[in-house]
């Protein structure tokens, strides 16, 4: 018998995904931090259908309000007299660079899918019928990849809660959401925040006290767009 299709579960997906890309990809700080708070808005109406109405407040809570306001936090630090614009990522890497780190992410992306499929058989909600576990392994392997990329501390802090998102996806694919589940994704959610806390106050110090290009530092810099 042919599984039906939740074509409301198939559009939060596809915006889910969308919305992942688009913050992990613009280098624009500030509009990409917007783009997390619409992230954390969709992964709560994730929760949500998936049944789970307290990890749907947590994700309000602590993925939307705590740590979206964590990031624009930082940005706040980051002086607006500044000679280059300070809410925009201007390094450029080689492209030798770029291809390790996209086959980092290629090789990541088929061992989570090796992961999943022979997991497959004991998961509690399937891929083949739940969209979302499939946009929870696009945003691993997407965030995983940012995070190997980019060098701007900022946006690889985002590109590691956006990873977090995707992994605690997955961990519910495979638990369900049982009260045992929520409560340890909760715990998880609540790490993450204090994680990316920390994260934002040593980038506020860091901007104090080296300036902003400390945050784009990398041997394998070629410069900064003119």
């Amino acid at each position: 018998m042919i599984a039906s299709i939740d074509y409301v579960e198939v559009g939060v997906a596809f915006c889910l995904v969308a919305a992942a890309l688009a913050c992990l990809f613009d280098r624009h700080l500030k509009r990409a931090s917007s783009l997390f708070l619409l992230f954390a808005l969709l992964m709560s109406l994730s929760w949500w259908l998936f049944d789970a109405p307290g990890l749907a407040l947590a994700e309000l809570v602590l993925g939307l309000t705590l740590t979206g306001g964590s990031f624009f936090y930082a940005l706040n630090a980051f002086p607006a007299t500044a000679e280059k614009v300070p809410h925009y990522d201007r390094s450029l890497h080689r492209w030798s660079h770029k291809v390790v780190r996209a086959v980092l992410a290629l090789a990541w992306s088929v061992m989570i899918g090796g992961a999943i499929w022979f997991l497959l058989p004991d998961m509690a909600y399937s891929p083949t019928e739940h969209p979302l576990i499939i946009a929870a392994v696009v945003i691993v392997a997407t965030a995983m990849g940012a995070f190997a990329l980019h060098r701007h501390m900022l946006r690889r802090l985002m590109a590691f809660n956006v990873l977090g998102s995707g992994v605690f996806l997955l961990l519910a694919g495979m638990a369900g959401t049982m009260p045992g589940s929520q409560a340890l994704i909760s715990v998880g959610l609540t790490i993450a925040w204090l994680g990316t806390l920390l994260g934002v106050l040593l980038i506020r110090q860091l901007v104090s006290l080296e300036g902003l290009l400390a945050l784009e530092s990398d041997s394998d810099a070629t410069g900064h767009a003119q």
